[in-house]
């Protein structure tokens, strides 16, 4: 029998956390449980007319091994440069520390976390996708993969969004089988019971700063 958090919509909304020192290691995820998550991923709302996209779930030991040295590689020997995300974090080196701290457990213990998802969405690769492309391709795969991870944490699940892997898509996809012409992987992203179960909102900018009323 699948357990429930009974979390309140406000409350799942505002702790499903990026979650990474917290991964029990240990406990098994069942199947009943993925599939449950997977079947209310399937009715997020969507980008395009139709349902482009898919999920492989990687739960052979083997294979989350393999992942997760390309996840380390994507780390330490990066195939292109990742732009910087503008914000200044100098003021709050504690936050810095615990981010840090965070990264370094799942660099670590990635392995051993007994489920690896990896998002997918079918695509037409070109050299310079245009925008309304992107965003229809990103548009069904985001939405369906955030409902996944919210199902998760509904269920005592935690997940974390990642993408240094990405660095090495191409062996990724040799691995898992999955199509590269055709097929583009988004993330990679453990999931596994949490160690307890009680989250908090996390520290966010104010409404202010993100929200633009008729003009930036």
């Amino acid at each position: 029998m699948v357990t429930r958090l009974n979390l309140t919509t406000d409350e799942l909304l505002t702790t499903t956390r990026a979650v990474r020192k917290r991964l029990d290691l240990t406990r098994p995820v069942e199947r009943e449980v993925l599939e449950e998550c997977l079947h209310l991923a399937t009715q997020a709302p969507t980008g395009r007319n139709r349902q482009r996209w898919a999920f492989v779930v990687v739960t052979d030991p083997e294979k989350r091994a393999a992942l997760a040295n390309l996840y380390r590689k994507g780390l330490m020997a990066p195939t292109e440069a990742v732009p910087e995300d503008g914000i200044d974090w100098r003021d709050d080196p504690a936050q810095i520390q615990r981010g840090h701290d965070s990264g370094h457990h799942l660099f670590r213990y990635l392995h051993q976390v007994p489920v690896l998802l990896v998002p997918c969405v079918h695509i037409v690769r070109r050299t310079r996708p245009g925008a309304v492309d992107l965003a229809n391709s990103f548009g069904s795969i985001l939405p369906a993969t955030w409902s996944f991870m919210l199902a998760a944490r509904e269920r005592g699940l935690g997940t974390v969004w990642t993408t240094p892997h990405l660095q090495y898509e191409r062996e990724a996809a040799e691995l898992l089988g999955i199509p590269y012409e055709s097929v583009l992987q988004t993330a990679l992203i453990p999931v596994a019971y949490t160690i307890g179960t009680s989250f908090r909102p996390a520290a966010r900018t104010d409404l202010d700063n993100v929200a633009h009323w008729d003009t930036w």
